[in-house]
């Protein structure tokens, strides 16, 4: 084993303020060459640990044969270069804590895991030849135009199942078959995938990510994935993922407890644990974790060519005592309920994005009367591009299930949202 860096000191000084944007081009795995000695580079985040090691089926899960060494500086990354693995090598870390525990973690920038039950984590190789040139192009043309949108909303895993096949959801490169021409036949602009990441139960329809910057692998690899989305684009169609930074499941090899402490979820249960979804709230305060979250927005926007975020749950992140009874939550400095880190970090996502991709567009799922939501971070507002407009769809939903000849009554619902129509950039979904 060579010991060799990803990392500068200048990479390290971002990463500690909350300022590397691109960490998953340092940290995870990835394969080089060192002298013409070809193999896996790894680094991990793990300040608290003891020790931590590098098993897989390349040294037979032995928990101590591949160590990795910490950096010399106060940054708490491991790292370590093994020499003759590559695509294909499946591995977790083994992290020792101050504790005496030994846990066995997924890897947190893993671009590929196994296909669930399994939970181990692949190097993987995501180099995709892109063939939507004309898209991007004509993306950044009609930047700041009033384009018409309409967007079909999707679960990847059961748009269509195959019957005959137990049942069996489509692959990527199926989807791209036949999912493309039916939005493209249906007349849409856009669609909008429900999170692709990887996460460990289906029924959750992706909203427990464990993998955030891995595809789920139960539809085949990162490259067919691209494959798909590429196929949307050479079909003038615009991609849209959903995006989870609002909490994380707290499965024994996700990101909870990661090094035996509280790392990347809040240490205090009134602000770090979601009483609705039984799951782990990201410490938003903490500039690593800020780190590690812009850069998986931005990863998806770079590496997948995607068109846009919505990010879920926003209202469970704007505020302290969201879903918590009285004494379940602590106040901020100013004695209020609103989330101040969370806000911030909202702020500095929307206006990153907006820096890197101004052709993009950021989408809050927020259903609170929260002020300026999608005004600019410049002019006070959270920064995102549109809001869904939840209440426009359950007060028409509503209305529409009504028997004909009582809507004269309650016509109220459907002209009751004109009263804040222009307060935001409402995009206007129906379920």
């Amino acid at each position: 084993m060579l010991h060799t860096s990803h990392f500068t000191d200048f990479d390290i000084s971002l990463f500690q303020s909350g300022k590397h944007f691109r960490l998953y081009k340092k940290m995870g795995s990835h394969i080089i060459d060192i002298e013409g000695n070809k193999g896996t580079y790894f680094a991990v985040w793990a300040p608290n640990a003891i020790s931590v090691s590098v098993m897989g089926d390349f040294n037979g899960w032995s928990t101590i044969s591949h160590a990795m060494q910490p950096r010399w500086d106060t940054s708490g990354i491991w790292e370590v270069f093994i020499p003759d693995i590559g695509e294909g090598t499946i591995y977790k870390y083994c992290i020792q804590t101050y504790n005496g525990k030994e846990l066995h973690k997924g890897d947190p920038f893993a671009r590929k895991y196994q296909i669930p039950p399994d939970t181990a984590s692949i190097v993987c190789n995501t180099d995709y030849n892109w063939k939507d040139t004309e898209w991007i192009k004509k993306r950044k043309q009609n930047l700041g135009k009033n384009q018409p949108q309409s967007v079909y909303e999707i679960h990847l895993g059961s748009w269509k199942k195959l019957l005959d096949e137990k049942n069996r959801s489509l692959s990527y490169i199926e989807m791209a078959e036949e999912l493309v021409g039916y939005v493209k036949k249906m007349g849409f602009t856009h669609v909008e995938m429900m999170p692709v990441m990887e996460h460990p139960y289906y029924a959750s329809w992706g909203y427990q990510i464990t993998g955030y910057f891995a595809p789920s692998s139960r539809y085949g690899n990162p490259a067919e994935l691209k494959f798909l989305i590429d196929a949307f684009h050479q079909a003038d169609i615009g991609v849209i993922l959903d995006w989870v930074p609002s909490h994380f499941p707290t499965d024994a090899h996700g990101l909870g407890y990661f090094d035996g402490t509280h790392l990347y979820e809040h240490e205090d249960p009134r602000k770090g644990y979601h009483p609705d979804w039984k799951s782990s709230i990201f410490n938003y305060g903490r500039n690593e974790v800020r780190s590690f979250l812009i850069s998986n927005a931005l990863y998806w926007l770079d590496e997948y060519h995607v068109d846009g975020l919505r990010v879920d749950a926003v209202a469970s992140m704007l505020y302290l005592d969201y879903s918590r009874k009285e004494g379940e939550w602590v106040a901020n400095e100013y004695g209020r309920n609103e989330n101040l880190e969370a806000i911030s970090f909202l702020k500095e996502f929307n206006a990153t994005v907006y820096h890197e991709y101004p052709d993009a567009v950021t989408i809050a799922e927020e259903s609170t009367a929260f002020a300026g939501v999608s005004k600019p971070v410049f002019d006070g507002g959270l920064g995102f591009g549109q809001k869904w407009m939840m209440g426009w769809m359950h007060d028409s939903l509503r209305y529409m299930a009504r028997d004909t000849l009582y809507r004269k009554f309650h016509q109220s619902e459907i002209t009751f949202s004109i009263h804040y129509a222009f307060s935001e950039n409402f995009m206007l979904p129906l379920s």
